[in-house]
């Protein structure tokens, strides 16, 4: 099996083997476009800025933190603290650190700047709305262009309209947009003022500023919420009939929040929290070649659209290649037991391989139930994702293919058998969702070089879906429509998507603030 590459115990054991630059060739491979664009900014104080313009790619920076000797293979914790900042922990094994490691050694070797760090944190916490009311306060001295968080506040610097000692306009517009981020700002300012020896900024100011309304900012109601146990629960039918949940009552906190208003108590009960730290990981299992049984062309093509889209959403995807049965047991115990499920929104699980009866096909030719997959992440098993929402995708073909064109493939389980039913594969617990790319006992199909029917499809929905705030549940009825019109060359064969749940509320992944480009 390999991962982007790499072997099993390479990607799990900190890719012990191979030369330093085989190493960032790993890494740069997990990194997608967002990725390169945070890294650049955190090295506008270390690579000239007519160099950083050039790079794009991570490699690109890599090579030039190597010549400027920024980095190295004696000393690579500046990209451990890059990796840290921009919430790619994961990524922290290839270098043989880990995140409490990096964590004990920042306040003494650090080396993006407070004011660098202050604005990349900024930038995590701007939304799209609140980026919109910045650049309507600056239009006049703000170019007509599509900004992120980050190239705006970037903007602002490279004018020379903030900087590490002058703040005022950075503190203008988070004072008339989000309040909130005050805190931020007053921490770097005692931070720089115990390095140069200056009088810190009272502490008063940090919990209270003109204009704010509030006595919590709304992450903190949220974190406060979600500390609290479930007291508004919604079945299958009310969900998918749009019933709303009971407000959970503010005064359960033990304070009044005059800001927080019923239809905001509903919502948030309504929908799973995406404000952590990390959006989560995506896993995707993909089988191209098998001792015993065919090949899969074209599954390469949904491994790349799935990890695409995915990173898009703000996910840490892993994917890893032809997985032996003992190498799936090995992956499953290692996100069971992943530290990072703690500060994750969400985790998501894909698998493109042979299948059949609600179960799927190992590259050795193993069968494994979906089930007993999915039965790692419950909440006893995966204690860090409980109450959390649990993504299953599974596009499984069956062992013999059916080859109706020299295009199309089948890629499921075999009909003449009666299935058992998919509600059976999912765990008998709340947040979890299986996508499979067909009912259970039909065929689903696969292009040799274009992928399957399903994963494209569920490619496609969510870059188009998700900006347009749509929950998951809503994607995938369009999925299933959109599969469910599609049929072979020859008009005669056709697929149905089928989802099985367990969610209790909506799942709504935040808007990316850059477009997915095809």
């Amino acid at each position: 099996m390999t991962s982007q590459g790499q072997s099993l115990n390479s990607t799990l054991d900190d890719n012990c083997q191979g030369n330093f630059r085989g190493t960032l060739l790993t890494i740069d491979s997990y990194l997608g476009d967002q990725d390169v664009e945070r890294l650049k900014f955190l090295c506008r104080d270390s690579i000239a800025p007519k160099k950083l313009e050039k790079c794009g790619s991570a490699l690109d920076i890599f090579e030039y933190l190597l010549a400027e000797e920024w980095l190295s293979e004696e000393d690579p914790f500046f990209l451990a603290e890059l990796l840290y900042t921009i919430k790619q922990k994961v990524l922290l094994r290839h270098l043989r650190y880990t995140k409490e490691q990096v964590e004990h050694r920042l306040p003494f070797h650090r080396k993006v700047s407070l004011f660098r760090n202050l604005l990349y944190e900024l930038s995590e916490d701007i939304s799209s709305e609140n980026l919109k009311s910045m650049i309507f306060l600056l239009r006049e001295s703000v170019p007509k262009v599509q900004m992120t968080s980050l190239s705006f506040l970037a903007y602002l610097e490279k004018q020379e309209k903030i900087d590490e000692d002058n703040l005022t306009l950075l503190e203008d517009l988070c004072k008339k947009t989000v309040p909130n981020l005050m805190r931020k700002i007053d921490k770097y300012k005692r931070e720089k003022a115990s390095q140069v020896g200056a009088p810190p900024v009272a502490k008063e100011t940090e919990s209270l500023h003109q204009g704010e309304k509030e006595l919590f900012c709304r992450s903190d109601i949220n974190q406060l919420l979600g500390a609290l146990p479930e007291v508004s629960w919604r079945d299958e039918h009310a969900q998918s009939n749009g019933d709303r949940a009971t407000p959970v009552s503010v005064e359960m906190l033990g304070a009044s929040v005059d800001t927080l208003t019923s239809e905001t108590s509903t919502k948030e009960t309504a929908v799973y929290r995406m404000d952590r730290k990390h959006r989560g990981y995506c896993v995707v299992v993909n089988n191209h070649s098998f001792t015993s049984l065919s090949k899969r062309p074209g599954t390469n093509k949904d491994a790349e659209c799935l990890r695409r889209v995915f990173q898009w959403l703000g996910f840490s995807v892993c994917i890893y290649v032809n997985v032996t049965k003992d190498d799936l047991e090995q992956v499953l115990q290692y996100f069971q037991t992943h530290p990072g499920h703690a500060d994750g929104d969400c985790f998501v699980f894909c698998v493109l391989t042979h299948g059949k009866f609600g179960a799927v096909y190992s590259s050795d030719g193993n069968l494994i139930p979906i089930r007993q997959i999915m039965s790692h992440f419950t909440a006893q098993q995966c204690p860090a994702l409980a109450h959390k929402p649990k993504l299953f995708f599974i596009q499984a073909c069956q062992g013999e293919e059916i080859q109706p064109s020299v295009s199309i493939e089948a890629d499921a389980v075999n009909p003449e058998h009666v299935p058992p039913s998919l509600q059976d594969s999912v765990p008998v617990e709340a947040d979890f969702l299986l996508g499979l790319a067909t009912v259970p006992g039909y065929v689903s199909f696969r292009h040799v070089e274009e992928g399957s029917w399903y994963i494209q499809s569920l490619y496609n929905h969510l870059k188009d879906l998700v900006p347009r705030r749509e929950d998951i549940l809503s994607i995938l009825t369009a999925v299933n429509d959109d599969v469910s019109r599609q049929a072979d060359r020859h008009g005669t064969k056709k697929q149905m998507p089928q989802p099985a749940f367990t969610l209790r509320k909506k799942v709504v992944f935040p808007v990316p603030q850059e477009e997915l480009l095809l």
